[in-house]
């Protein structure tokens, strides 16, 4: 059914056209066009239009001009900012390397060299990646275009006379890794082997945990404890109280103080606490050389030579950050009875920090190892280890006989060691006996004491090598020290960690004609990054980043064996490992509960009579933690080189699709950009 017309809505709509005509205007001449025209009529649009075209003309220029000022602004900052950044960075370069000296500089010249060729062979292969040639390689007879020949020559060069020698290298690097894999897995049997049998040193007496008996008090030999430092500000209070509170009686042990420092606050702090402890009873004393040669092993050579030293049988050694147990005399002692051959009892060391960062937990692992695996056994089965310079009790007689203390390395602790080892004196290790310690929290400190620990066995080495031949001890002993305690392990472990991932990798990615099995890569190392971690196990979300950063460490390691071996750079100087003072009160309680109750009563009662310092102590001790300056980062150079050289390896490997050699190119590069950049551990303070 249709709808009816609306005629009313119809007669409106005409009216409505008819009053708007003048309005709405229909052109006949433009029918064609389309469009209907609106006229809007004005009385003067001429000068309405004139006027406003003119105001928009001037508007655009002042938009113009504010572009052109932001733009030469924002042009302004950024150079300022990179500049800035420039002088920044080679402050904080200048700042980071400057330890390692001239060794240093010539090391990071031939990385550099090895940057500039990386990135070279990179964009080579980027170029035939785009043309095609990975699927097709172009001959020197078929090339057509001269960048064609150009890349069929350096085919034939790199297959004839630069593949052969770096996989000769590979192969030698290869056979190395795996011997020193073999020694790792041969220390693990023999630590499982004692787990099994339970074997452990046993003393043929014991003392009594308590508080000593006067008239037992001849049954307690003379003990001299030392303790050497150098500016110590952070630590030295509880280390200092630590020892004074040892159970052991008064009258037959002395405390040397033994300090080095060249800042007078920290003399007169040290030496305030001295006085503190002499005034309550304790026989301590304070020792301050004019003259200070021969950094740690001078200033112990120089304690020894004291006249009253003749009357003490018996002498532990301690640094400044280090807080022995109240037992701990009444541990190690013992074993010294009826064992006269004996020279040397060493405890393990225990971190009270070992959580506080990532930087430590990797520290925890690697000195885990070393202590439950590698002094464990080479205690256990051949009597001898390096001697860990503290938390150590030697026989004053094994001192006197192998020379004592010597100025002549870094390492004055293997020194001694080694030299009493020719002697024929005997060793002993108690892993259950911790001493606590502190880890360095900034890599800035953990990268100077590495340098130390591996440049001084080089210097070392390179000293005693004919005394070992010439020694009196059977060929084992001396096979044992120049193959495995110094090559294998000071020696070949750092050389082949370096070349072969950072060096050998990196290049047999682009020389593909030379190639690392995966299992190199990826599997072995793997597999003894878990036997590390065993001694650890609540370590074990870490491995992946420990099996990275040990990598990360080899260029340190590397720089520093080169330089103790052929005495370049700074390689005999001494730099004293920065402490943050972690080790506290709390952890003196902590050892106290774990002896007799009598003792603890003791022990309370001399450490609550230490907290009431003298008024000047709290004044050096204020002013001393004001002096603290702002902490930063810094920046690694050879770490950020070899950063950019694994990520264009990496990138080189993802042309290829290698999937093993990508991730870990990839990750180890990482790794060493976020070491370069100092990102891992505490920030370090500017000089």
């Amino acid at each position: 059914m249709s709808r009816e017309p609306n005629y009313e809505f119809q007669e409106w709509w005409n009216k409505q056209r008819e009053k708007n005509h003048d309005f709405f205007t229909n052109y006949s001449n433009n029918a064609n066009e389309g469009f209907l025209t609106v006229e809007i009529r004005s009385l003067n649009p001429d000068l309405t239009t004139e006027k406003d075209r003119s105001r928009s003309a001037r508007q655009l220029s002042w938009i113009c001009l504010l572009r052109f000022q932001q733009l030469a602004n924002s042009l302004a900052w950024i150079t300022n900012s990179f500049l800035l950044l420039l002088r920044t960075a080679n402050r904080r370069i200048s700042a980071a390397d400057s330890p390692s000296g001239s060794s240093a500089s010539r090391l990071y010249r031939i990385i550099k060299f090895f940057l500039f060729l990386v990135v070279l062979l990179l964009c080579i292969e980027l170029v035939a990646y785009f043309k095609g040639w990975h699927f097709s390689p172009p001959s020197a007879a078929s090339a057509e275009a001269a960048v064609e020949l150009f890349y069929a020559l350096w085919l034939e060069i790199r297959a004839d006379y630069l593949a052969p020698p770096l996989q000769s290298l590979a192969n030698v690097c290869i056979v190395l890794f795996l011997i020193q894999s073999m020694d790792r897995v041969l220390l693990m049997l023999g630590c499982l082997w004692i787990k099994i049998r339970r074997i452990k040193p046993t003393a043929s007496m014991e003392y009594p945990i308590g508080r000593v008996e006067i008239g037992n008090v001849d049954d307690y030999p003379m003990v001299l404890v030392q303790i050497p430092m150098c500016n110590e500000k952070e630590v030295y209070q509880q280390s200092i109280a630590a020892i004074c509170i040892m159970d052991w009686p008064k009258e037959r042990m002395l405390v040397q103080v033994l300090d080095d420092s060249d800042e007078l606050d920290a003399q007169n702090l040290i030496q305030a606490e001295v006085q503190k402890w002499h005034q309550r009873g304790v026989h301590i004393l304070y020792r301050h050389r004019l003259i200070r040669s021969g950094y740690k092993a001078g200033n112990l050579k120089s304690a020894v030579s004291c006249d009253y030293v003749k009357n003490y049988e018996f002498v532990a050694i301690f640094d400044a950050d280090f807080q022995p147990a109240p037992d701990f005399l009444k541990k190690t002692i013992p074993h010294f009875k009826g064992n006269d051959d004996l020279a040397l009892v060493q405890a393990r060391w225990a971190f009270v920090n070992k959580d506080e960062n990532l930087l430590t937990r990797l520290q925890n692992i690697n000195l885990s190892f070393h202590f439950e695996v590698e002094q464990q056994v080479n205690g256990v089965f051949i009597n001898f280890f390096g001697f860990n310079g503290t938390a150590g009790v030697w026989r004053i007689k094994a001192l006197e006989d192998c020379g004592g203390w010597l100025e002549r390395t870094t390492v004055e602790d293997m020194d001694i060691a080694v030299r009493a080892h020719l002697c024929r004196w005997k060793f002993v290790y108690l892993n259950d006996v911790k001493c606590y310690c502190e880890l360095p929290e900034s890599y800035e400190a953990y990268k100077k004491q590495q340098y130390r620990w591996h440049s001084g066995p080089m210097q070392l080495f390179r000293l005693c090598f004919l005394d070992i031949l010439h020694s009196k001890v059977n060929k084992a002993k001396k096979a044992n020290l120049i193959f495995l305690f110094f090559l294998l392990r000071k020696l070949i472990l750092p050389f082949y960690s370096f070349t072969l991932f950072c060096i050998i990798l990196p290049l047999t990615i682009f020389l593909p004609e030379a190639e690392l099995p995966a299992w190199v890569v990826c599997y072995v190392p793997g597999i003894m990054s878990v036997l590390n971690i065993l001694p650890a196990p609540r370590s074990f979300p870490f491995i992946v980043p420990y099996l990275l950063f040990e990598n990360t460490m080899s260029v340190t390691k590397f720089n520093a064996m080169i330089s103790g071996l052929f005495r370049l750079g700074n390689s005999y100087e001494w730099i004293v490992t920065k402490k943050l003072g972690r080790s506290s009160e709390a952890d003196l309680v902590a050892f106290e509960n774990e002896s007799d109750s009598s003792v603890t009563e003791t022990t309370s009662f001399l450490r609550s009579s230490s907290d009431s310092g003298l008024e000047e102590l709290s004044k050096l001790e204020v002013t001393s933690r004001r002096s603290v300056k702002t902490k930063r980062n810094r920046l690694y150079r050879m770490e950020l080189t070899l950063a950019f050289i694994l990520l264009s390896a990496a990138g080189r490997s993802l042309l290829s699709a290698q999937g093993i050699h990508f991730y870990f190119l990839l990750f180890q590069g990482i790794s060493f950009l976020v070491v370069g950049l100092d990102l891992i551990g505490e920030q370090v303070s500017l000089p």
